[in-house]
Parts: structure tokens; C-alpha cells; sequence
């Protein structure tokens, strides 16, 4: 990641200026988008029609759920709530609000349940089209999760949106934000907090940013994770880890909606540990109201990582303190005891966060303190949350404009680097020290920590290559090609056989083992193998059938991330391609006759 100084270049060329400038002078052509199937589009539910049947997702049987459950990290019934000593429990009082949900109904001993939420969203849908400034909310099924809930998200609009033959919405001329809740089941705040968000936009005092922006929410994006408590998915996978390989029908339904709204602005709510290990490695506990990190990884543009800090987290952040509410990076740490250190939030490709980021859009993680303490301090949690997702809307629609902009110039200059230039294939955070604020475990008072700390505000280059103009794939990567078009690149099939000039990989050590982020070891089916590669010019044989992805579109730095194969995160250590000499980088434009898929 390329470190910008944000101070000095705000002061020579604002923002603002600097995007619509650039955009006016890029001469970068805009490659020809091919369309996604329409079946693979949203259905969507107008409010004078019945409610949809989710549309068909695999199913897994229950007694393959529970051998997955018993055998993955999380999957064990929630333990008991820990109990905070007075001293830190002072430090939480309850805001002066109440919210209508379910979760805060009078002698509700849970959270929001999933036929409860269902009943809720349903509830929300309306057709405002003909009447001035009045709002339309439509419900969207994205499929269905592992044990066969609904995965329903809501788009709230006050544009004219033309259905589609399909059913699907047609593209909106206004910028889209995309909210996100409860990826991990036993982070509830999220979702709380998302169903109040979408009360406020559909009748209350966020409906005026409508008038700027549409917006999406998905307030529950593992059901089956909720249902159970649980962090993981029904077959035992970390959702939040799995946005680029695309195994879950969780994170399929999100790419989805990625695909078809191609929202500017994505926020992932979570919560994080009030405890965790920090009381044994640092006799002390975590004390922010709300963890904030935006996209950062490898190959990520200049340009969203500065609209990210200016336009929306020190808006935030100031948003944040008004209301009395404090805030930090997000960081963590791994479960072993003798790791003292204290890190950033993963850079690898594999998150929401940073996926979202290479689709060039403005990506948030927003964590509030909650894991392990059941329903105490829920109140506050869930105000910390549509707090700060309240900012980003604000945000959003204060720089719709901006936003449209920023998007259009940064893919078009993605899209112009094919074939020229350096890209970065593995990049590593930076080791520092950081004076962490912390709390003390029994009298609550602050406690400042000096913590080894690796940041990712500057990621250090471990890899980097000459960026190519694409990759091919043999014909019987069909695997592959499915994924990558699910996550929105335009893959080309070979009309004709000929030679591609390129270099192929040869592979010069190779081991299996587990994939690993800053917490340790990752919920995962399956190790993965890694591989060492040295790349050999060539001339490839590319027969008929096989595939070309180009990286002349503008989501070239998925393409990067899933192909370049010895990553952590790429499809060859995840054998979704099936062997190195399966896959190619190609180093000049091809001139065989290709056919976009379709």
C-alpha cells in the first residue's frame, strides 16, 4: 500500500479537486463490461406482492451440520456470559435511547430471532414510486444459508428503479451504500442495529439522505451462526474469511449484491472481545466503545484509501466523541499467551473489508465491544453501531457526487495499468510499538499498555511482479471461472487455439498446512497446500475452450489476489485450480478470437 500524506496533500490539492481533475484529464479507456447472467441477480419483492420464496441454495443435512459444528473452533454451545467487575461496568452506562426492536420488547431474554427478523423486514416493504420524496423499500432474496433460512437483504431508494423482466432492479443513477450485519453469529449488535437503520430509513430521520443515496442491508448475513450462537457458518467456515474463495452461499449472496448494486460505500458491522486474552497477557481489558478500520491491503488505489480517512472516518470519529463514545483502530491478538502482540486487522485478500476495497469501493469494518458479554451493555452497543453507520450515511450522501466520481476515475485507472507497471503480489503490515489505552480489570480505571503492534497503515512489499495483461485458464477450470465471475470480472473464452506469450509457473517447493491471520489459525474445510514458484517465459499453448482474464477491467486486483498462485489466499492453495499448469500469466494482449461469458 502506498503511504499518503494526507495532511500536505489536502493542503496542495483537496480531494475533491484532486478527483474531478483527474477524472477530466484520464484518458484510461473503460473496457466493455459483460453483464452477469440475470438469474444470478436479486430477486426482489415489490410491497403489493407476496413474499418471494428464497431462491434454491445447496441444503446441508442436519447430521453433516452438527459433525461440523462439533469438530470447528466456535462450534460448541455459547459459554456463559463473563461478568465485568463494578468498576468496569461503570464505565458502559446505558445512552439515553430506546430502540423498537424485538431484542428490546419487554421480557425479551434474547436478541432478535430469525423468523422475528424476517416478520420485521417484510414488514418495512413499501412502494413510494409516483409520490413525491416518499420511500421505496424492497425486499431482495439473495438465496438461502446452509440449513435453508432466507437470506433477505432490503434496498431503500428514492429514485424511480424500473424492474427489470427478471425481476431484478435496473442500475440506480445515484451511489449505492451496502450495510452488513452479523457475518459471525455470536456478534449481535450488528444486526440489532442494522434493523434500526433500516426503521429510520424507511419512516424516520434518516429518509431525507435517500434524496442523495439508495441503500442496501443485509442485517443478518449468517442466520444459521445466529440461531446457534456461534461465530462460524453451519459447515464450520469463517464467512468473514471467505469473500474471495466464495464457498458459503453467505458470502456468494454478498457478492451478489456487490455484483448488482456496485455499491460505493460497504460497511461490515461486527463486535469484538471484552475479554478474550487480554487479562492473561496483559492484565488489563479492551475499552473502546467502537474498533473502526477501513480497507487495507495489498494493490488497493491511493484514492480509496484517502476518501476513507478524509471523507468518512474522521467524520466518524468526530461523530463518535459527540455522542460520548470512544474509539480505536481495530486491533486483536491471537489465543497463545506467550504472543504479546497486538495487530492491525488482517491485509490479506480474504475479508470482506479488504475485497471490497480492490473492488474499489470505500469498505468499513466497524466493531463494537460485545463478544462474552451476552445481553449486558447491549444498549450501548448497539447505539455505538448505528452511531457510526449513521456517520458513514451522512457521509455517503454529503459526497454522493464526489463518491460518483472517485468510483468512475479509480476504475477506469485500475483498468488502465494492464500490461505496464509493477503490482504487489504478498505484502506484510509494519512492526511497531503502540501506546494502547486499555483498562484495568478490577477497577475499571485506564491503563495504558505498551504493546508490540503491527500496523497496516503502511503494508512493507514482500513480492512484486511486472504487472501482466491477464491470466489464462485451462478449459477444465470451470471451477475457477465460475468464482471469478461471481465475484463481478469478465472472463473471455478462446474462440481458437493459438500461443499466448506469457510465462508459466514451475513449482519448487511445496507443503500443506493451515491458513493463518493475526488471530491464529482460521476456521477453514480442509488445509491448503502452499507452494513456491518460479515463473518461466513461454509461449502458452492456449487451446479452444480454455479462458482469458483480462486485467483490463476494474476489478483487475481480484483477479491478482485469486490468481497469482503462492498466496495464502489464492485459488491454486485452496485447489480450486486444480494445478499450477492449469493457469498462466499472459504478458501481451491476446489477438485470438474470444467470446465474453456470458
Amino acid at each position: 500500500m502506498q503511504s499518503w500524506n494526507l495532511k500536505s496533500f489536502t493542503r496542495q490539492w483537496p480531494l475533491g479537486l484532486a478527483v474531478t481533475t483527474l477524472w477530466a484529464c484520464s484518458a484510461a479507456p473503460m473496457p466493455a463490461w459483460v453483464p452477469l447472467p440475470t438469474s444470478s441477480r436479486p430477486a426482489v419483492m415489490a410491497a403489493a406482492s407476496a413474499p418471494a420464496e428464497a431462491s434454491a441454495a445447496p441444503v446441508v443435512p442436519a447430521a453433516q451440520v452438527a459433525a461440523s459444528a462439533a469438530a470447528s473452533a466456535g462450534a460448541a454451545s455459547a459459554p456463559a456470559p463473563m461478568v465485568e467487575s463494578p468498576g468496569v461496568a461503570a464505565r458502559f452506562p446505558d445512552p439515553l435511547v430506546s430502540y423498537n426492536t424485538p431484542a428490546f420488547e419487554p421480557g425479551h431474554a434474547g436478541f432478535t430471532s430469525n423468523a422475528e427478523l424476517r416478520t420485521l423486514m417484510h414488514g418495512l416493504v413499501r412502494d413510494g414510486q409516483g409520490a413525491a420524496n416518499a420511500t421505496t423499500v424492497r425486499l431482495l432474496q439473495v438465496g438461502s444459508s446452509q440449513t435453508g433460512i432466507p437470506l433477505e437483504a432490503l434496498q431503500f431508494s428514492r429514485e424511480p428503479v424500473p424492474l427489470a423482466s427478471t425481476g431484478a432492479t435496473a442500475s440506480p443513477a445515484r451511489p449505492t451504500v451496502l450495510l452488513v450485519g452479523e457475518q459471525h453469529g455470536d456478534e449481535p449488535a450488528g444486526g440489532e442495529a442494522l434493523i434500526v437503520v433500516a426503521q429510520e430509513l424507511a419512516q424516520g430521520a434518516l429518509a431525507p439522505l435517500l434524496d442523495r443515496i439508495n441503500v442496501v442491508i443485509l442485517p443478518r448475513a449468517n442466520p444459521d451462526g445466529a440461531a446457534a450462537d456461534r461465530r462460524l457458518t453451519a459447515s464450520g467456515i469463517d464467512e468473514n474469511r471467505d469473500h474471495l474463495l466464495l464457498r458459503t452461499p453467505e458470502a456468494q449472496a454478498q457478492a451478489q449484491l456487490e455484483r448488482e448494486f456496485k455499491p460505493v460505500v460497504v460497511v461490515d458491522a461486527h463486535e469484538y472481545s471484552a475479554f478474550g486474552p487480554y487479562p492473561a497477557k496483559f492484565d488489563a481489558l479492551p475499552r473502546f466503545d467502537a474498533l473502526v478500520q477501513y480497507a487495507m491491503v495489498a494493490n488497493l488505489p491511493g484514492f480509496v484509501t484517502k476518501a476513507s480517512e478524509e471523507w468518512f472516518r474522521q467524520p466518524m470519529l468526530q461523530s463518535l466523541k459527540a455522542h460520548g463514545l470512544s474509539t480505536e483502530w481495530y486491533y486483536t491478538t491471537s489465543a497463545d499467551p506467550a504472543d504479546k502482540k497486538v495487530s492491525m486487522g488482517g491485509v490479506q485478500p480474504d475479508t470482506m473489508r479488504n475485497v471490497t476495497g480492490l473492488r474499489n469501493a470505500v469498505s468499513f469494518l466497524i466493531e463494537s465491544r460485545g463478544v462474552g458479554l451476552g445481553r449486558t451493555h447491549l444498549l450501548r452497543r448497539v447505539y455505538t453501531q448505528v452511531t457510526a453507520i449513521t456517520s458513514v450515511l451522512k457521509s455517503a450522501a454529503a459526497r454522493a457526487d464526489d463518491m460518483q466520481k472517485l468510483r468512475g476515475y479509480v476504475d477506469a485507472e485500475v483498468a488502465a495499468k494492464a500490461c505496464r507497471g509493477e503490482m504487489i503480489v504478498a505484502a506484510q503490515p509494519t512492526p511497531s510499538e503502540y501506546n494502547l489505552r486499555m483498562l484495568d480489570p478490577l477497577t475499571g480505571a485506564d491503563k495504558t499498555v505498551t504493546v508490540a503492534w503491527d500496523s497496516a497503515l503502511e503494508l512493507h512489499s514482500l513480492k512484486v511482479r511486472a504487472r501482466p495483461c491477464g491470466y489464462w485458464l485451462g478449459a477444465d477450470q470451470t471451477d475457477a471461472v465460475l468464482r471469478l465471475r461471481a465475484l463481478g470480472l469478465q472472463v473471455q473464452r478462446l474462440d481458437e487455439a493459438g500461443e499466448l506469450r506469457g510465462e508459466t509457473y514451475t513449482v519448487t517447493a511445496r507443503d500443506f498446512g493451515e491458513r493463518n491471520d493475526v488471530r491464529g489459525s482460521i476456521a477453514d474445510a480442509g488445509g491448503v497446500v502452499h507452494v513456491k514458484v518460479e515463473r518461466v517465459a513461454a509461449l502458452i499453448d492456449a487451446r479452444a475452450g480454455s479462458y482469458y482474464v483480462g486485467l483490463d477491467q476494474p476489478l483487475a486486483n481480484l483477479a491478482i489476489a485469486a490468481l497469482e498462485p503462492d498466496t495464502q489466499s489464492s485459488y491454486v492453495t485452496h485447489r480450486i485450480v486444480t494445478d499450477v499448469a492449469r493457469q498462466a500469466r499472459v504478458l501481451m494482449q491476446p489477438a485470438l478470437k474470444m467470446t465474453p461469458m456470458e
